[in-house]
Order: structure tokens, then sequence, then C-alpha cells
């Protein structure tokens, strides 16, 4: 399996035109809110984003915290903040997230804010324009920071209509990016983890061998969650695996193994966060 090739094709025809807005809508605001899945912080990421920030703060968001393993978000987040970028982890579901945002804001801008009171202005609120590839929870965190419903919510692709400000208070305003900026598959693996946690349709995706991936990944680093979400002897074979899941599961059709149902029932529980939380990369320095 490791020399195996796991193509997923995905060509975005608004990608450029996405740009182009963005480009654009760039120089109206005061600094960029990125979110990425908590468990995949590199692979949901889109790299055209560092090209279109150029030297504006950032804040980055690693959201669905819930989902991914707690040290290893921490790790993340000592990795990915600089003197330009903060990073928070939020579970957007659940968390009260307005005021951790603000003060994030604040933080981040304090040079600006403090520039504006020296030459006489009042501070004006923030300008911050959002921006996230499908299923790292933008719409979500547009909606709930705003409190009311101004993002459609969905993990399929698509395209904001018109660009749309979001007021959230005195200190704040939101920019909705005008287009979804999908990540480039040029790295197989990209691909791979985005497959694992949902945000690519499955209809797309080679789905034995995006299974077979997690299931080395797991018995590489989470053995224990699979002992005890399945109770099974492990092995090293992957695909056997699969096959004594099937076998503990009774998944058979006509006596022989049903590969189908296994599979989709293997990777629908660990979206469900059946076997833990799981964060599906590392940084390099642990």
């Amino acid at each position: 399996m490791e020399n195996d090739k796991i193509r997923i094709q995905w060509f975005p025809g608004h990608m450029t035109k996405a740009k182009r807005e963005m480009q654009d809508k760039m120089k109206m605001v005061d600094l960029v809110i990125e979110l990425r899945d908590a468990r995949i912080p590199n692979a949901s990421k889109n790299p055209m984003i560092e090209e279109l920030i150029q030297q504006k703060p950032r804040l980055i968001i690693l959201s669905k915290k819930d989902k991914a393993d707690a040290a290893i978000t921490k790790a993340w987040i000592q990795t990915l903040s600089n003197a330009s970028t903060m990073v928070l982890a939020l579970d957007i579901i659940t968390e009260n997230i307005t005021p951790k945002i603000v003060k994030a804001v604040q933080t981040l801008m304090l040079a600006k804010i403090e520039r504006m009171i020296r030459r006489g202005m009042k501070p004006r609120a923030m300008r911050a324009m959002v921006v996230g590839v499908p299923n790292v929870g933008k719409s979500t965190f547009i909606n709930k920071i705003s409190k009311k419903k101004i993002a459609v919510t969905g993990d399929r692709p698509g395209v904001t209509k018109s660009l749309q400000w979001s007021k959230i208070n005195k200190d704040l305003e939101l920019l909705d990016t005008p287009g979804v900026l999908w990540p480039k598959f040029e790295d197989e693996r990209v691909g791979i983890l985005l497959a694992i946690t949902g945000a690519i349709r499955d209809e797309i995706l080679p789905l034995e061998e995006i299974a077979a991936w997690a299931m080395r990944y797991l018995l590489q680093h989470h053995a224990q969650a699979l002992t005890k979400r399945y109770d099974i002897a492990l092995c090293s074979d992957p695909y056997e695996m699969l096959n004594r899941i099937a076998q503990k599961r009774g998944y058979m059709r006509n006596h022989e193994i049903d590969e189908k149902r296994t599979i989709e029932t293997f990777l629908r529980e660990l979206r469900d966060d059946k076997l833990g939380p799981i964060s599906w990369e590392v940084p390099d320095a642990v």
C-alpha cells in the first residue's frame, strides 16, 4: 500500500474567480481569520491563502478541537503561532466563541489601535476577512458569532453569492469570503486526509484505499482505540483488519464479506468519533 497511488481528482472551476475577488477585497480588511480543522491543520489549509494574505495579521482557528487529540492540538498552536499569527483551538458549536475571538483580534491589532489613538482618532471596528476550505466550520462560525443565519451551512463546495459584511459588535466586523477555496491535491496525502475527515463527497473517492490508509495510521498510532472499539486481534495488514471487523460484526453477503458495508461503516464511525479524538497530522517538532 505504501507505493499505491490514491488519485482524488478535483477541478474547482470557481477557484480563479474566487482568488481574484479575494485579492480585490483584501485591501478592505485589517486582518484575516482562517479556519482549519484541528485534526488536519496542514491538510485543511489552502496554500493560496498564504499568498493572498501577504503581510496582514492572521488569526488561525483550529475548529473541531473536540475531535482532535488535545496534546497534539497544543503542539500545533505552538508551531503555527508567530509574531503576526495567533492561533486558537475552539469547539465552535458548544463554546461561547465571540468574546475569545474579539479579544484575540484586539490583541493582534493592538499596534494599529494604539496608532489610531495617538493620532487622535476614535478606534473603529476591526474588519476581518473569514477564509476556510469546505467542512472546517466556516459557515457555522459566521452564523454563531453573528448570532443570525448569514452564511449557508453545509459540507459541499459552493460559492457565496455576494459579499456579506457582519457587524459583530463595536469592535469587530466580518467579511465572508466571496468564494470557496479548495485545497490543492498535488500532495496525495492532503486528499486522503480530507477524505478521512469527510470534507470530500464519498462519491468521488476510492473508499477502499482511503479506509486502508486510515487503518494503517490507526495501527501505528491508535492501536488501543481499534482494540477497544472492535474487540479483534490486531495484525499489520489493514485489509485483513477490515475483514476481521466484517467477520466480528457479521457483515456478510451471500456467504462473503460485504466489503462496501464494512468500509462505509468504518469510515462513518471514524468521522463520528466512535474511536475517540484522533489527530491525523502531527507537527514536525513533535
